[in-house]
């Protein structure tokens, strides 16, 4: 859906060949095409070349759900633990002036990716979602995360924003902002290219070394190599493991009259979840369809990734009946689009970011799917690591952090989906029961 409501994107040849470059960046999604951006920008001398295996914005960076927010898919506690309390706090407030840059960058280089910091409300429809929600509230406290930071929705203030059926509170941040992905990496793309940044498609690298990154053209051969291939990492020589791709699907509405926007709210684009244990988000686009996701696809052995795994009928259906079980209004609606993708899962739910420099093998990633801002982030603190600079950005936890590898097969396979059968049984127990799952506590490191 994205795609087809987009404006057309131009087609970039492939590398012609062996080519000499500064830096070299594997992936024109997010990532790459941020750490390419801030780095032109930084210093137009530098020779930047990006190299995509299909088109700009191919993988998640063009099918996402559309948050730019400030979650993060580590937990404070988990980066105070390694790192300390104040760098985790650090962590938090980078990722919340985020939201903002990318709203900045987006106006100053004319990106109109239909943004809207309309921030996320996440509703509680029984019992143990809303012992959840005023338990997330009562932890932030302790951070001293105060009410500009996350609220505690009451029923009627609730209804206010989302009137999700049998809402009976809700938790509501303003650090988040509602795009269109697709318009977003298109325009970004187009940002690189006004800066000098050259970008080849179609042009897949079968494998990073130190001072280049091999394809079947010719090498590109640089100083620094950025690997930025999220959910697409396992397929290259020696990364099978480093990250896990588990697939997100989505679907979309036709657009929807104003009555039913009245039953439903979402007045200011609001992005939405509620707080089961399985992921599900959406959002009220600009030409006011509901686009909704959620995980649940299975994991594939091997960290397989193809086309075939971006649809799944059973996850679609699925996808629908929540839909219509959140907003009864939607009973008969019609669905336009319906698809999906690969993210990236480090095997401690911790995004990372660094620069090698004995090596000059630079990456990030493994977002867990919270990776629209993150990625800036990345791509602002990899132009300091490659440029030298000294900044509070080089000095948050994420960076340098190294997460442990998967297991192997088929271990992995195993766990991973016992984790989202886990899921899925305890968000059905407590929709019967109204209290908090006893599958959930029994299998909480399952369920991250």
């Amino acid at each position: 859906m994205w795609h087809d409501t987009a404006p057309p994107a131009p087609s970039r040849p492939p590398l012609p060949g062996t080519h000499d470059a500064d830096v070299v960046v594997v992936g024109a999604g997010y990532t790459g095409l941020w750490t390419a951006y801030s780095l032109a920008v930084a210093d137009p001398s530098l020779r930047i070349v990006v190299v995509e295996a299909e088109q700009v914005g191919h993988g998640a960076s063009g099918r996402n759900g559309g948050w730019c927010s400030a979650l993060f898919p580590a937990s404070l506690p988990s980066l105070a633990a390694a790192a300390g309390r104040d760098a985790a706090l650090a962590q938090h407030r980078a990722m919340r002036a985020t939201v903002d840059e990318v709203a900045r960058t987006a106006a100053a280089e004319g990106i109109d990716c239909h943004l809207a910091k309309g921030g996320t409300v996440v509703v509680a429809r029984n019992r143990a979602q809303w012992g959840r929600a005023r338990a997330e509230v009562a932890a932030a406290r302790t951070w001293d995360r105060g009410e500009d930071d996350l609220r505690l929705l009451d029923a009627r203030e609730a209804t206010g924003v989302l009137r999700a059926s049998g809402t009976v509170g809700a938790t509501y941040t303003p650090d988040c902002a509602a795009i269109h992905p697709a318009r977003l990496v298109r325009g970004l793309a187009d940002a690189c290219e006004r800066h000098g940044v050259t970008i080849h498609e179609s042009t897949r690298v079968t494998a990073i070394e130190p001072g280049r990154a091999r394809t079947a053209a010719g090498d590109v051969r640089a100083d620094v190599v950025v690997r930025a291939t999220e959910g697409y990492t396992p397929l290259l020589p020696g990364q099978r493991r480093a990250v896990v791709p588990v697939y997100s699907l989505m679907i979309a509405t036709e657009p929807l009259p104003q009555a039913v926007w009245d039953e439903i709210g979402l007045a200011r684009r609001e992005t939405f979840s509620d707080h089961r244990h399985l992921v599900i988000y959406g959002q009220r686009t600009a030409d006011d369809r509901l686009a909704f996701g959620g995980r649940g696809a299975p994991y594939h052995l091997g960290s397989r990734v193809s086309p075939a795994f971006d649809r799944d009928e059973r996850v679609f259906a699925g996808l629908y009946a929540t839909l219509v079980d959140l907003f009864p209004v939607l009973a008969g609606t019609r669905v336009t689009h319906a698809w999906g993708g690969p993210l990236g899962i480090a095997r401690d739910w911790c995004a990372s970011v660094g620069l090698d420099r004995r090596t000059g093998l630079a990456w990030a990633g493994g977002y867990v799917g919270d990776g629209v801002a993150t990625t800036n982030l990345a791509g602002r603190t990899l132009r300091d690591l490659v440029l030298g600079h000294d900044t509070d950005l080089v000095r948050l936890p994420w960076v340098g952090h190294h997460s442990p590898a998967w297991e192997p097969e088929p271990l992995r396979w195993l766990g991973i989906n016992a984790g989202l059968r886990a899921t899925r049984l305890a968000d059905a127990e407590e929709s019967l029961t109204r209290r908090p799952s006893l599958l959930a506590r029994a299998t909480a490191p399952l369920l991250g």
